[in-house]
């Protein structure tokens, strides 16, 4: 038994990443070749051309909150009811109507959160704040 080498096996205390690594390489890889299959998820059509095409715009839509209270709908004072009733028209007629919500540095936060409730309440989902990013400072 000259010849014969005994080795004493013993616990691994030790983690062998590398096989975790391959497994995580070839994944990799398989969802890079097949991420341009899941994104196509349109028919593709050539469509034809047209030299007088027109694109529709989505309707805007622009309410103002004052620092007096007041409320506008396109420049034109309404009430709270008149701009529920006037938004929900708008949205029938075009269910793309955006919502750009203007409102005074004066005008406390619920009264744009509220607005804001008002009009996704009534199907609006594109809404902005406008902002005047020229005068940026902050606030006192």
């Amino acid at each position: 038994m000259a010849g014969s080498v005994t080795r004493r096996r013993g616990i691994i205390a030790e983690i062998n990443v590398t096989p975790l690594v391959d497994i995580m390489l070839v994944l990799l890889i398989i969802f890079m070749l097949t991420a341009h299959l899941i994104a196509k998820q349109a028919i593709e059509v050539e469509l034809p051309r047209a030299s007088n095409a027109t694109t529709l715009k989505p309707t805007t839509i622009a309410v103002t909150l004052t620092s007096d209270g007041k409320l506008y709908l396109n420049d034109k004072s309404v009430t709270p009811a008149e701009l529920r009733t006037q938004v929900a028209a708008a949205v029938a007629k075009d269910a793309k109507t955006q919502v750009v919500i203007s409102g005074d540095k004066a005008v406390s936060h619920g009264r744009v959160v509220w607005v804001l409730d008002l009009v996704k309440s009534l199907g609006v989902t594109s809404f902005a704040i406008q902002i005047d990013p020229s005068n940026v400072s902050a606030p006192p």
